[in-house]
C-alpha cells in the first residue's frame, strides 16, 4: 500500500502537499481520499480490466458525459490508470436507503437521466454493455481457468440462453449497468450516480433490473418502478421481459464474482459473493419460469 500512497501523493495536479486515506470497500479499484489546499478529491488507482470487461477510456468518456449532465461530479484529473474526482460530501446509500419510497423516487429521474441525457455529451469511441455477451465471455474465462464453480457452467449458459430470449428485442440507452447502493451519494439536495466502469450501451431493463435485485425491492416496488420510469400502465408482457433482464443481474453479478476468484488480487471474500448471488440468482430464475 505504501507504493500506492506514494503514487498518489506524488501526482502531478496537486497544489499543495497533500494527504491521502484509503477509501475501503472498493471491490474493482483502490481508491483513496485526498486534501488539497482545502479541497478533497477521490483518486482511482485501476488499469484496463478486459476479462470484466472495463476499458478505462470507456470509464473517462461516460463520468466526463455525467458530468456534463449534472449527475457526476468532475473528473479533475486523469492520466493512465488514475482517475481523480472531485469529493461529494453526503451520505452512500445503502440497500435499506434505496428501498424507502422517498428515496426510489428520487432516484428515476437519476436512471432516466443517465439514460437519456449522457449520450447528448458523449465523444469518442464508447462501449456496449450486453450482458449476455458478458455472461458467455465469463463462462468461458471460468472453464479455461479451471473455477471453482466450473462445474455449474453448463446449466447457468443455458439459464442465460432462455433469459436472453425472454427479453427479446431492446430499445438502446446508455445504462451505468452497475447499480448497486453504494454507487449513489445523497449530498441531501440531490443524488450523484458514481463508477462508471462498466457503462455503456444496453436496455434500460438491466438497470432497472439491476437495482431491485441489488437492493431487494419488494414486488409492489418493482411494479412502481416500471410504471414510474416508462410512465405507462404495466403490462404482463413488460414484467416478464423485465424479470428475464432481472435474473440476468443476478446472474453476471454471480459470473462475475466466478471470475474474480480466479483473477482479483483485492482482499475480498469472493467465494462467499459468489455462493450468495449464486443462491439468489436459482431463487430469482425459479421464481421466472414460474410466471
Amino acid at each position: 500500500m505504501s507504493k500506492l500512497l506514494s503514487k498518489v501523493v506524488d501526482l502531478k495536479c496537486w497544489r499543495g502537499k497533500v494527504s491521502a486515506v484509503p477509501l475501503e470497500g472498493g471491490i474493482t479499484n483502490q481508491n483513496f481520499v485526498v486534501e488539497d489546499c482545502g479541497e478533497k478529491f477521490v483518486v482511482r488507482l485501476g488499469h484496463d480490466i478486459p476479462l470484466h470487461h472495463v476499458m478505462r477510456f470507456n470509464e473517462l468518456a461516460a463520468g466526463q458525459a455525467a458530468f456534463e449532465a449534472g449527475l457526476s461530479p468532475e473528473i479533475y484529473y486523469n492520466e493512465p490508470g488514475i482517475m481523480v474526482i472531485r469529493f461529494i460530501n453526503g451520505k452512500t446509500l445503502t440497500s435499506t436507503d434505496i428501498r424507502h419510497p422517498k428515496t426510489l423516487e428520487r432516484l428515476v429521474p437519476v436512471i432516466n437521466a443517465c439514460h437519456r441525457e449522457i449520450p447528448n455529451y458523449l465523444h469518442g469511441p464508447v462501449l456496449s454493455f450486453w450482458v449476455f455477451h458478458v455472461l458467455r465471455d465469463y463462462a468461458a474465462t471460468i472453464r479455461q481457468g479451471q473455477g471453482r464453480r466450473s462445474s455449474n457452467l453448463l446449466q447457468l449458459i443455458q439459464h442465460a440462453g432462455i433469459l436472453e430470449t425472454a427479453v427479446g428485442a431492446i430499445d438502446v440507452v446508455f445504462g451505468h449497468n452497475d447499480l448497486l447502493a453504494s454507487n449513489f451519494i445523497d449530498d441531501g439536495d440531490k443524488i450523484w450516480l458514481f463508477d462508471w466502469d462498466y457503462a455503456g450501451f444496453n436496455s434500460p431493463l438491466f438497470d432497472l433490473g439491476g437495482l431491485s435485485s441489488n437492493n431487494d425491492l419488494s414486488d409492489a416496488q418493482q411494479k412502481w418502478l416500471l410504471e414510474t420510469y416508462f410512465e405507462t400502465p404495466l403490462t404482463d408482457e413488460l414484467w416478464h421481459r423485465y424479470s428475464a433482464m432481472k435474473c440476468a443481474s443476478l446472474l453476471r453479478e454471480t459470473m462475475w464474482s466466478m471470475v474474480s476468484e480466479i483473477h482479483s488480487d483485492i482482499d475480498f471474500d469472493y467465494q462467499s459473493y459468489t455462493d450468495t448471488n449464486l443462491a439468489g440468482f436459482m431463487a430469482s430464475f425459479q421464481d421466472f419460469t414460474n410466471l
